[in-house]
């Protein structure tokens, strides 16, 4: 057995689909699920987002893992294909491109293909990472129209570089220069990410691409899931191992990083970075052992953290379960303590820990 364990409720999963639906009834949904699906399990949650109109992942490997587990949907391939020798390989699994490099424009249209491939094209309207520069587009645009190995239909698309903070105008800049490149164009037009889909509902359009809050966790600056009506979707758990008394001032683990001013008696908890806990979590960032909360002290070991109980010790036994994230503790707040993000310590919960998937 175990100690530590995700557990994955797919209820939660399926209710965060519902309100992203609810918040764009006009636009259909391609759900995101890149990095293993945020860290949850990409074939499973796949089979559990059977409403979502596409999937979308980041590259061809996921993409055929998902068709292995039988996955019949659209999947778009965020990054595109990385070589010309990947373009039969998404014709014969039904995959759909992005297009942002000339290199991509040029293999498709070189390619000898038994029948067109679905695209997309990306427009860089100020993200300068991967898109088509504005004054490309038209030409891109057109050289895909006259491919034969392109579908008739193309979709255009952009990605937000500010959308989590809406007292930015970065992302209004961004949508005015996209809607003035595509007027006229008929073509299905997709803009919003998961902060585009709360923060701006006015860059709603033929599609939206939710990703993180499919999992419950907020995409907006300083903000948490349940404020926008979203639930958690990963419980990350251990147990406790061991109850430590420590005397005053003595050190406690390596480095000796912490020392309490006291005696105080420590929970020992089968936890560390060898699971995917941030090793970097400041001291005091919480932990829930039956419904209260304690602070870890010391230095986030490889498998284990101490957690000060206090005189508490009366109240936690040997074997207790810990929440480290979930309902009671957002992973939000937990990745402000390491001074990282949600994503990251999602798509970090190595393959130590089990997963449970519940309903």
């Amino acid at each position: 057995m175990r100690l530590a364990s995700a557990e994955i409720n797919l209820t939660a999963l399926k209710e965060n689909l519902k309100l992203t639906q609810q918040l764009a009834p006009n636009s259909k949904v391609m759900a995101v699920l890149k990095a293993n699906a945020y860290g949850h399990g990409l074939v499973k949650i796949a089979q559990h987002l059977q409403d979502a109109d596409a999937f979308a992942v980041a590259r061809v490997d996921e993409a055929l893992a998902l068709r292995t587990g039988g996955i019949t949907k659209p999947i778009v391939l965020l990054e595109g294909f990385f070589d010309p020798s990947d373009l039969p390989i998404l014709l014969a699994n039904n995959l759909q491109t992005i297009v942002h490099d000339i290199s991509q424009l040029e293999a498709i249209e070189q390619a000898n293909l038994d029948a067109p491939l679905t695209v997309w094209l990306k427009i860089d309207t100020g993200m300068h990472r991967l898109g088509v520069e504005p004054e490309e587009f038209e030409h891109f645009y057109s050289r895909l129209k006259r491919s034969k190995n392109v579908a008739e239909q193309i979709h255009l698309m952009t990605h937000f570089a500010c959308a989590d903070d809406t007292k930015d105008s970065k992302t209004q800049e961004q949508q005015t220069l996209f809607d003035t490149l595509v007027s006229g164009n008929s073509a299905p037009l997709c803009l919003a990410n998961s902060a585009g889909i709360i923060g701006w509902p006015s860059s709603h359009g033929s599609w939206i691409r939710p990703g993180l809050m499919l999992y419950g966790v907020s995409p907006m600056l300083d903000c948490v899931g349940n404020q926008h009506g979203l639930q958690p979707v990963m419980r990350l758990t251990t147990k406790v191992i061991a109850i430590k008394r420590v005397k005053a001032h003595q050190a406690v683990g390596y480095g000796g990083r912490w020392q309490s001013e006291q005696d105080t008696y420590l929970a020992v908890i089968g936890m560390g970075y060898g699971d995917g806990y941030p090793r970097h979590a400041k001291q005091g960032t919480p932990v829930v052992i039956r419904n209260k909360r304690y602070g870890i002290v010391g230095s986030v070991s490889m498998d284990m953290i101490s957690v000060n109980i206090d005189n508490n010790v009366d109240d936690i036994a040997v074997g207790d379960e810990v929440e480290m994230w979930g309902p009671h503790l957002p992973v939000e707040e937990i990745a402000q303590c390491a001074d990282t993000i949600a994503y990251e310590l999602l798509c970090n919960v190595t393959p130590r820990v089990s997963y449970e998937y519940i309903t």
